[in-house]
């Protein structure tokens, strides 16, 4: 192809250059052609001139060959550093290792100076390592700023790699953890999932503040002590931040308190974690509505559900058609106390409590699923009219799937060493159990990251987490 080259989408492109060398070649020609001709018409040395037009006309048809040769086809690799796809190879996706194609998210937070030009080396001290970098947030500080980095880097990339080279490029007090395909959202989005759940069950603050905030424990203390009646340490209305700790004003009083040692809290983060709280506030006590209705196997109809504070009143009557043993194997002491600690377990602030009730409303069962810190704690209290028809497993079975959709690694049983119907509905999960045994009081714990336990509604629907992988409070 001689007047056009092709470009990379198969379209004729005109080079204006080379059209206007040869047309400046053409004149220059015929010019020359003019001059020789009349002078050696005319004059005595027309030989040698015409010697010299020769020479003329060839110098220019040389430069023309050279010029077509230059710039008459696409530039050569050593120009754009590319080259053609070998038999059986394909271009991946930016970010992915050209060697073995196996890459890695992770989480990264950096400290740097609040001055120009240190995110720009920070990048470039990633760009060096072939990582990649997908979403930024900044945190800023009274002195420097905090930079949140979600990033992607061959597998072969360690963290150490990372930080070594954060460091480098003046990052200081660097944190790198593996990230999953959940972080892939962006903030904004991520923070309007977390309120849209909040919003819809009183019960999800806790696990919406532990998505928000990674890794952390969430406690929350009642205003008033259920065991003494002693009115518990308060929270500034505005909440507290003090480095690895926030405190909070919960909701219906009392404090929530956040705990995360490993990375201190920004002022951004504990503002969102504010906001989430004030918006729990604003809508008060709200559970769904949902239930489910199936039979025991000895035939009796029963329906779980969702409960709370609202099932004050229901939950005292049950206490009252129970035995004195059947109360004291639930909670571990003096009897004329059990009451006092209801108001507290059906908080949705401090877990998940679901009631079996009969055809005519009566509640005959209650089972909770109690945050403790890191821990998760499981409580049973099944009238005993009511013990061995199943109605027990029924709730530990639903209590148990709601953890490990939590996240939760274990849950643990605290009840006395008679008590063989607790020990028969924690062998039935079919799950790795350990016992301890201390002064009659027996704990069992059952591991949920070794086996996974057979799937149960834990109230009318799926339960439902949008995402809320390994949180907990």
């Amino acid at each position: 192809m001689s007047d056009v080259t092709r470009a990379k989408h198969g379209r004729p492109v005109h080079h204006w250059r080379r059209d206007l060398i040869e047309l400046a070649a053409l004149f220059t020609a015929v010019a020359v052609a003019d001059v020789t001709a009349n002078l050696v018409g005319h004059g005595p040395d027309g030989p040698a001139l015409l010697g010299l037009s020769a020479a003329a006309l060839v110098a220019t048809a040389g430069f023309h060959a050279w010029w077509t040769r230059r710039h008459g086809h696409a530039p050569p690799t050593s120009d754009t550093d590319a080259r053609p796809l070998t038999e059986g190879e394909q271009a991946g996706p930016p970010g992915r290792d050209a060697a073995t194609g196996a890459t890695a998210l992770w989480r990264m937070r950096t400290t740097v100076k609040d001055e120009p030009g240190t995110l720009a080396a920070l990048c470039t001290a990633l760009a060096g390592q072939r990582i990649d970098i997908l979403s930024l947030q900044t945190h800023p500080l009274a002195q420097g700023t905090v930079d949140e980095f979600l990033v992607r880097a061959p597998a072969e990339v360690d963290p150490g790699e990372i930080t070594r080279a954060v460091s480098l490029s003046g990052g200081t007090e660097t944190w790198v953890e593996r990230a999953d395909a959940h972080d892939l959202v962006d903030a904004p989005t991520r923070v309007l999932g977390l309120a849209t759940r909040t919003a819809l069950d009183a019960a999800e603050l806790p696990l919406a503040l532990r998505q928000l905030l990674g890794r952390c424990t969430i406690r929350s203390l009642p205003a008033i002590s259920p065991g003494s009646g002693r009115p518990e340490e308060d929270a500034p209305v505005e909440g507290a931040l003090e480095d690895t700790v926030m405190r909070l004003r919960a909701p219906e009083g009392g404090v929530i308190t956040v705990e995360r040692p490993y990375l201190p809290f920004t002022p951004t983060e504990f503002a969102r974690a504010r906001a989430l709280v004030e918006l729990d506030a604003r809508l008060g006590p709200r559970i769904p509505r949902s239930q489910d209705v199936l039979t025991l196997p000895k035939g009796t109809p029963i329906t779980v559900r969702r409960a709370d504070t609202s099932d004050l009143e229901a939950a005292k009557e049950m206490h009252d058609r129970c035995s004195p043993r059947t109360l004291s194997m639930r909670y571990h002491g003096p009897v004329v106390d059990a009451d006092r600690y209801l108001n507290h377990l059906l908080s949705p602030r401090f877990g998940r409590t679901l009631a079996v009730q009969t055809p005519s409303g009566r509640i005959v069962g209650l089972g909770h699923l109690l945050w403790d810190g890191d821990e998760t704690e499981v409580a049973l209290l099944v009238e005993d009219e009511w013990q061995r028809r199943g109605v027990g497993s029924e709730l530990l079975g639903r209590l148990v799937t709601v953890a490990v959709e939590a996240g939760c690694e274990s849950v643990y049983a605290v009840t006395q060493a008679s008590n063989t119907g607790m020990v028969t509905a924690m062998r039935g999960l079919g799950l790795p159990l350990d016992y301890q045994i201390e002064e009659g009081i027996l704990v069992i714990t059952a591991r949920l990251d070794a086996t996974p336990v057979a799937s149960r509604p834990p109230y009318g629907h799926a339960y439902e987490q949008h995402g809320a992988k390994g949180a907990q409070d």
